[in-house]
């Protein structure tokens, strides 16, 4: 299934393929700050619908994770890294998808505040 997604104002926007399964709620210090659900996806299955330089990048800690959020309203619609399976990957913020019913999708914790 295709889903269309973006920050608030619409600076960044894109779709994103595959079928949501569960999201995941992570409790390290900027996922519990931003209070995403993350949903992981192969990076080639986020098509950006808006130029990638609409989005700012912030990395912290290991810089392993590119965290995109709009240089404009600063929501953080999803995030890229390498999977653990060597493939580049997306973390897809699902409360910035369209017509997503949130109470439907189940929530898996993580602890990445011990990581």
């Amino acid at each position: 299934m295709k889903y269309r997604g973006s920050c608030h104002c619409g600076n960044v926007a894109y779709e994103a393929e595959g079928e949501i399964k569960s999201a995941m709620a992570c409790n390290c210090s900027i996922c519990q700050r931003k209070g995403s659900l993350l949903w992981f996806i192969p990076r080639p299955q986020l098509k950006l619908q808006t130029p990638d330089e609409n989005a700012a990048t912030y990395e912290f800690n290991k810089h392993l994770i590119k965290h995109r959020f709009c240089k404009v309203c600063g929501i953080h619609p999803y995030a890229e890294a390498v999977g653990p399976d060597g493939q580049p990957m997306a973390a897809v913020n699902v409360r910035c998808l369209e017509g997503i019913d949130l109470e439907k999708v189940p929530v898996t914790h993580y602890d990445g505040r011990s990581r």
